[in-house]
């Protein structure tokens, strides 16, 4: 026998996702199984999912290899072909218990329903992903949008809310095992509420929360589309400061031909004033945004824009992808930018955002940050930098220190 392993692809959700894998593999006493949780986004994390599974297979020849995620969704039969795979669940049979339970049960290769056909969204609650420091909440799945270049709603089917008040149980009884921060998590997370009775928006489930449960110390944000932010919102960033004033924003684009041509529901205007409005009533604020480099018909006049956008809003967190096709979207159809051009402007829009978080950094030596610690005496502070404190220091704990230096991407502080 052989201890069950967890790869995951992708991003922060998948890796929520996997927290409630490992879960339902413990609670079902499964041994020697690989699962490979797979993310559609990019080819290369496709080919990546695939070199693991492969690898997989030549480390631990024994196991059962069982593949789920984004892309096993969307092309199940790809990985159902490969020899290495035993197995493939897609992203609504990977959250049930049963499916784990019963996976030595005699059934098809592939079980994978129409995601499209999903109407609800089933509450999951995971310890933390980050050690004991924070603790995550799904409250959205699923997304109604149809960017040109996006597959992922064919992987995660329409959007779909959990209810407030399931929301604020989960918050208290994780607050009661004693997270200090939560981070609300989704596919579309500022589409929240749009499924539900009264259609509350984003903005009035995070003042319902806090207001719920006052002994949470830290909400915070996962990425944010800057056309969807309510006023309640807003509102609740001028006022609250338990809501932490780290912002990620879905821009993709920052040139207004290229935003359309992406069916973007948002120009570049749009996101210059929604960092200026927060900036206004948060003066603390700071801000990352995800950005595509080379997406097609990009001119090098088009990139500049999108280029000039991390100055004018001060991104200091910056997530950039070198455009990838997915087959069967519009975006595939379109006269494509060439590979070296798309990884060369991806590594200007990470310098440039590597300068401005550097520069972040260095205005924050001499000040006093409250650091939510997670390993090794390093943490997170309220502007998701990286902290090291000079003590050693519990996970879990959330300490006021005054920042001493910088030691390359870290922080350095010493309790205030």
């Amino acid at each position: 026998m052989s201890a069950p392993e967890i790869l995951t692809f992708g991003c922060r959700l998948n890796a929520y996702e996997s927290e409630i894998i490992r879960d339902h593999v413990r609670s079902a006493a499964l041994d020697d199984v690989v699962v490979v949780n797979t993310c559609a986004v990019t080819a290369e994390a496709e080919r990546q999912a695939r070199q693991a599974i492969r690898r997989a297979r030549r480390d631990r020849p024994a196991v059962k290899i069982i593949v789920t995620g984004c892309a096993a969704q969307i092309a199940p039969g790809k990985f159902a072909g490969m020899d290495e795979v035993d197995l493939v669940l897609g992203n609504e049979e990977k959250l049930a218990r049963e499916s784990w339970e019963k996976l030595d049960e005699a059934g098809p290769q592939v079980r994978v329903n129409d995601i499209m056909s999903v109407r609800e969204t089933a509450s999951h609650m995971v310890s933390g992903l980050d050690g004991r420091a924070r603790a995550f909440v799904q409250v959205q799945q699923g997304c109604d949008h149809r960017c040109t270049f996006c597959i992922i709603p064919f992987g995660r089917g329409p959007n779909r809310s959990v209810p407030i008040g399931e929301v604020v149980r989960q918050a208290r009884t994780l607050v009661g095992n004693g997270f200090r921060e939560i981070v609300l998590t989704g596919v579309d997370i500022t589409d929240y509420g749009a499924d539900l009775p009264g259609t509350p928006s984003l903005g009035s489930l995070a003042r319902r929360l806090l207001n719920q449960v006052p002994e949470l110390a830290r909400l915070r944000l996962s990425s944010l589309d800057p056309v969807e932010m309510d006023n309640d919102l807003f509102d609740l960033i001028a006022t609250e400061s338990r809501l932490l004033p780290y912002f990620h924003l879905s821009l993709q684009a920052g040139d207004d031909t290229i935003l359309k041509r992406m069916k973007r529901r948002h120009l570049r205007g749009d996101a210059i004033s929604v960092c200026n409005r927060i900036r206004a009533v948060r003066p603390d604020a700071v801000f990352g945004a995800d950005l595509i480099a080379g997406f097609p018909t990009e001119t090098e006049t088009m990139f500049e824009n999108t280029l000039a956008i991390v100055d004018e809003c001060d991104l200091t967190h910056l997530h950039v992808f070198p455009y990838s096709a997915r087959e069967g979207t519009p975006a595939a159809k379109m006269p494509q930018v060439p590979v070296p051009d798309r990884k060369a402007r991806a590594k200007r829009l990470r310098d440039a955002g590597a300068n401005r978080l550097n520069r972040l950094m260095e205005s924050r030596v001499g000040e006093t940050a409250s650091v939510l610690v997670e390993k090794d005496s390093i943490g997170r502070c309220e502007r998701y930098l990286p902290v090291r404190l000079t003590d050693d220091t519990e996970p879990g704990a959330l300490v006021s220190a005054r920042v001493t230096g910088q030691d390359g991407d870290v922080l350095t502080a010493e309790a205030a």
